[in-house]
């Protein structure tokens, strides 16, 4: 009759052994790591030492993991990305740990503020937007499937800049986010390698008669690794972020410095290390577009070089390569990995030109992420020539080879050459960085369907119809660890309260939801939660732009890099036209909404940046005028990263995924939305397709051109002033902006914008979708007067979001591109399988 009592005293006395470990890590740190007290320490100290307590727990694992790829030698991928964008660490590493509730608990015992300890990290600066979040998930996913990876990236030292609003206008502010220790990085002083710029090549003929080619007269540039540990969910698994650093190759220019020069030696110590020190330098001067070919390229030589000190650790035939080492370009910017690699092999290690490139082809993969023609990267010829000789060398010949294949297999279609070729030979003659990626590597892949099908029948048909068995498609997905049970704990801990938790492992589970998607207790607390994320982030918005909004009205979200083709501006047109029917008739019924924008636009995008003041203008005007007050509501969000999209996905009531059809490669926003029980308005573009598929096509809200009718247009003629003069709430709408309503003080300011709709050609054809995107809307207000209906179609959103979980994405690269399966980590594991 007592063993329970003594199994729940076990119980007690472990979990009070537990939180007693977590208060001593936690107070030894504050004072041995940091020098602090509590009567000294900042919120800051108390995060570092929070995040020193639990790095602590993750360093065993991380040892283990490295320990067993070892042990094993199995097959590794390496995932190489010029962005990480990651978000806060802390939080998500207590989760991933199992500990979150220990740690909250031991921290909130000792008197502090465990929420407002978490709130004190910076987030990692390390990406642009999407493309640099999927490569975050992808981490979480490779590290909780327990694949042998590693992340490559670049440790720059101002990462995305902060962005103010002044006087409505976007400002940029350096974000020096390393100013401050990070306490997850641990610098590997001993991963150095070199890597060289400009010089000359010198060709020679050795003692078997074989050309032999030298890169001489380097600068040199030391790249030294930075290693964050990324665990994984429920499992003993933490893989590896290594990012590289530009450290000088000495501390001062001999020669400089002996001449007395002291001032000019540590300036050339200086410019070297400026490599890393800066994310996406602008591009529209040439010294920007230089440094960042360097950057490409310092990121892509390091890697090389460290796969290939990692690979020959163990082996010493090179030919073993591709049957050890899967290398992932993530998009173009890594692409001269694949000429540094084949130079590593043949100048270093004395392999073929035909050996070198059997193998590079085997290794590499390549994922294209736009669609968008000019957004594919090319660099002008004289770069390389300049900077990279070698590589130019070896460009050329991977090139002849292809030329003659092209010409051998298409021997009547000479036009093919000049499209297919990796040298586009204009007036300046360029490589095109793509086309190097697409021969260099045995896999091409888009990120949803329609991308993939654009890929192969448009954008590179030529090298589809070469290169079949190349094209595949990887539907891109989000890790549901961080945007449902991370951002979203209520509605998290309602969902396993009715199915379990085993959707954090398999995403699958949330179909379970349809069972209950019709039940009133399970609606009436799913509208609970979704009211009491709404209410923090009406806090949120009250503190940071002045603004009371109503947290019943419906919040309808558009939070993503601003950028013409995702068209911010039509939802612009459309609260325009709501503002009018208000004035026109004060008394109408409107449901009321808030509508939300959030993004950044490119420091050199003048039309981007002019769209954000657009939005900023309306804004100003909408929420002071007395007759739409308590109808509609226009906040801008100013600085939207990792931290702030946690906040505003759990609230949203609407989700705007509104690109023209034919241009959004994929899109990972559109299924954070869903996951957590927003409705999605949004064209047939990118992965808003397979997320309608999933849903149901009555459960998503969908408008305008598909892409096949997009291009018809285009192809027939497309004529924007017939619908400016045609629609005449369109009319309204576009002169109201173009004479100044918006801008009295500076009539012209908005016309660019409405040059570009009505002279320049609407590129995004936007007016062709106004029509269908306002009575689209409409249906949107219907429905949300009815809440219980609303509710219904919500949680079968969240319930039909198994698809997009990056797990199932990382499943299918495993298997159908790396050829690589999960690694058992658990201690003592590796050798029980080799036994």
């Amino acid at each position: 009759m007592n063993e329970p009592v003594i199994e729940e005293s076990n119980g007690i006395v472990e979990q009070l052994d537990q939180e007693m470990a977590i208060i001593k890590s936690f107070l030894e740190h504050l004072e041995y790591t940091l020098g602090k007290d509590k009567y000294s320490a900042t919120k800051y100290d108390g995060f570092n030492a929070l995040a020193y307590a639990v790095r602590d727990h993750l360093v065993e694992r991380w040892l283990d993991t490295q320990q067993a790829y070892y042990n094993s030698d199995d097959k590794r991928v390496y995932y190489i990305s010029m962005e990480f964008l990651m978000g806060r660490a802390l939080g998500n590493s207590l989760i991933n740990l199992g500990m979150y509730e220990d740690f909250k608990e031991a921290i909130t015992s000792l008197g502090y503020d465990f929420e407002a300890i978490l709130a004190e990290e910076q987030d990692a600066g390390l990406g642009n937007g999407g493309l640099g979040r999927l490569a975050a998930c992808f981490l979480d996913s490779m590290a909780t499937m327990s694949i042998p990876a590693y992340g490559y990236g670049i440790r720059y030292e101002y990462g995305i800049f902060r962005q103010h609003i002044v006087d409505g206008a976007q400002l940029e502010i350096p974000d020096n986010w390393l100013r401050y220790r990070n306490p997850w990085e641990l610098d590997r002083q001993e991963h150095l390698h070199t890597v060289k710029f400009y010089g000359r090549v010198i060709t020679t003929i050795n003692s078997q008669g074989q050309l032999v080619r030298e890169w001489v007269d380097t600068e040199d540039v030391m790249a030294m690794a930075y290693d964050t540990p990324i665990p994984g969910y429920q499992t003993h698994s933490v893989n590896t972020l290594r990012l590289w650093s530009a450290k000088s190759s000495r501390e001062f220019d001999l020669k400089f410095f002996n001449e007395g020069n002291y001032i000019r030696a540590v300036e050339k110590k200086m410019q070297s290390e400026t490599i890393s020190k800066v994310l996406y330098p602008a591009d529209n001067v040439i010294e920007g577009k230089e440094l960042r070919f360097k950057q490409e390229y310092f990121l892509a030589s390091a890697t090389v070089h460290d796969v290939l000190y990692r690979f020959k650790k163990k082996h010493n035939d090179l030919k073993l390569l591709p049957d050890k080492v899967a290398i992932q370009l993530n998009d173009t910017h890594p692409a001269l990995a694949i000429p540094e690699l084949i130079r590593v092999l043949i100048d270093l290690n004395s392999l073929s030109f035909d050996e070198a490139w059997e193998i590079t082809r085997k290794v590499f993969g390549y994922t294209n992420h736009t669609i968008l023609p000019e957004a594919l990267e090319q660099w002008p010829v004289w770069f390389f020539e300049q900077i990279l000789p070698r590589h130019l060398q070896i460009i050329y010949d991977i090139n002849d080879r292809f030329i003659k294949d092209i010409q051998a297999r298409f021997p009547d279609d000479p036009e093919r050459v000049a499209r297919m070729s990796i040298v586009e030979e204009h007036w300046e003659r360029k490589i095109r960085m793509a086309h190097l990626a697409i021969v260099g590597s045995h896999s091409v892949n888009g990120v949803a369907a329609l991308h993939s099908e654009i890929l192969k029948n448009e954008l590179f048909r030529d090298f589809y119809e070469m290169y079949p068995e190349r094209f595949n498609n990887k539907t891109n997905g989000i890790t549901q660890r961080r945007w449902l049970k991370m951002s979203n704990p209520q509605l998290s801990g309602l969902i396993d309260e009715y199915i379990g938790d085993a959707w954090t492992r398999d995403l699958f589970e949330l179909e379970k939801l349809r069972a209950v998607a019709g039940d009133p207790e399970f609606k009436e607390r799913w509208k609970q939660v979704k009211r009491a994320n709404k209410e923090a982030l009406c806090t949120y918005i009250l503190k940071h732009s002045g603004l009371v909004v109503d947290p019943d009205s419906m919040f309808d979200v558009q939070v993503k890099r601003i950028h013409e083709y995702k068209r911010q501006l039509l939802n612009v047109l459309h609260i325009i036209t709501l503002f009018n029917r208000i004035k026109d008739n004060p008394q109408a019924r409107v449901v009321p909404r808030t509508f939300i924008f959030a993004g950044k636009a490119a420091p050199s995008y003048s039309i981007a940046k002019l769209i954000i003041r657009l939005i900023t203008a309306v804004a100003e005007v909408v929420n002071r005028d007395p007759d739409v007050a308590g109808r509609i509501k226009v906040v801008f969000l100013a600085n939207y990263g990792v931290s702030l999209a946690e906040k505003i996905f759990p609230a949203s009531d609407l989700s705007e995924q509104i690109s023209t059809a034919g241009t959004e490669a994929s899109g990972t926003g559109n299924m954070k939305f869903a996951l957590n029980g927003a409705l999605t308005i949004g064209t047939l573009d990118g992965a808003n397709i397979e997320i309608m598929e999933e849903v149901g096509r009555d459960n998503i809200f969908i408008f305008g051109l598909t892409a096949a009718e997009v291009a018809e247009l285009k192809n027939r003629g497309y004529n924007p002033k017939e619908y400016y003069n045609s629609n005449l709430e369109l009319r309204r709408v576009l002169d109201m902006i173009s004479s100044g309503f918006f801008s009295p003080g500076a009539p012209d300011l908005f016309h660019p914008i409405t040059d570009s709709l009505l002279n320049l050609g609407d590129h995004y054809m936007l007016l062709a979708d106004y029509a269908s995107y306002v009575k689209c809307q409409e249906q949107v207000s219907e429905l949300f007067l009815n809440q219980d209906e609303w509710t219904r179609r919500a949680i079968l959103n969240s319930a039909g979001m198994g698809k997009f979980s990056s797990d199932r994405t990382i499943e299918e690269y495993a298997r159908e591109i790396w050829g690589i399966k999960p690694l058992d980590i658990r201690p003592g594991a590796v050798e029980l399988q080799r036994h």
